[in-house]
């Protein structure tokens, strides 16, 4: 055979293995040789030099040759398809709580279980999760034909979810956000019922993935429910006046507000609205820890 013609069918063979193979996926290759290094898979092109390394430190079990091992293939430092027998701990299609182990100008990398971190595009995201954060997200194929991750897993979770009977208004309920729309947060709890949280009952910012502790303020007909992450009206007087004591004790004793004070400014101190403020100083002056002082209060005795 000329030299030419082998060339050519040599660069064939390799670009079927390309179409065939590619990394960041998962495919059962059989085993053709071993050697010091590790094992050598069979990359499908009846050319040796195409055949995909196993290397020993990659594998969970011995392998021997005729062996069919489930295997991840992905891209060594010198840009080889290699195999791994650190596989997805999940399906495609399946959801499950999954930590950001890297953040590029392309989007992030998320931890499934395999040998490498899993792809989450920017056009998948919720929000911008950082390093260390955990999150729900589904495992996909993507267009190309490459494992990827997406966080977009509400219709995925409402087939997950189950309704709330046994819950009743005032109970509280653990769960994580996985979604964030200008109506509100939405939380899956641990016993796998989904909780809406209105804007106006969130007093902070929140991010997707946050685990957070929801009070239960109504049960939906549809077994869904309603909850809010503020504290019932009692003990948020008590929170907000201790934190309003506490300002006072660091400024020589005075309130550095008062009842006219701009509602913009009551939040900017405290993070309650005016008529919270106006509450917990009530409270307080009822109890007598503090007293007037001109258009203001201070701490009694001070």
């Amino acid at each position: 055979m000329p030299l030419n013609s082998f060339g050519a069918r040599r660069k064939l063979n390799c670009m079927k293995t390309e179409r065939k193979l590619k990394p960041m996926t998962v495919a059962e290759l059989k085993v053709v040789r071993v050697n010091e290094m590790g094992a050598f898979l069979d990359g499908g092109t009846g050319n040796t030099s195409n055949d995909i390394l196993l290397h020993k430190a990659q594998q969970t079990t011995e392998v021997s040759i005729g062996d069919v091992v489930k295997v991840f293939l992905y891209l060594d430092p010198k840009k080889r398809l290699t195999a791994s027998m650190k596989v997805p701990k999940m399906r495609e299609g399946q959801i499950a709580r999954l930590k950001i182990i890297n953040v590029t100008g392309d989007g992030a990398f998320v931890d499934v279980g395999a040998e490498r971190g899993i792809f989450l595009p920017f056009a998948e995201m919720i929000g911008r999760p950082k390093v260390g954060e955990i999150v729900w997200a589904k495992l996909y194929t993507d267009k190309s034909g490459r494992l990827a991750v997406s966080m977009k897993v509400s219709d995925e979770i409402r087939r997950a979810s189950l309704p709330a009977t046994n819950v009743k208004r005032g109970d509280k309920l653990r769960g994580a956000i996985f979604n964030i729309t200008e109506a509100g947060a939405f939380v899956f709890s641990d016993e796998r019922h989904i909780i809406f949280i209105p804007q106006k009952e969130i007093p902070r910012a929140l991010r997707v993935g946050e685990i957070v502790s929801v009070r239960i303020t109504f049960l939906r007909d549809d077994g869904r429910l309603n909850g809010s992450l503020r504290e019932i009206k009692e003990s948020a007087i008590d929170h907000d006046a201790e934190k309003i004591f506490s300002a006072m004790q660091t400024n020589g004793g005075i309130l550095p507000l008062n009842d006219n004070s701009p509602p913009e400014k009551i939040f900017a101190a405290f993070k309650i609205s005016k008529a919270a403020f106006k509450r917990a100083v009530g409270h307080l002056f009822r109890q007598r820890r503090i007293e007037k002082f001109g258009d203001s209060f201070k701490i009694a005795g001070a």
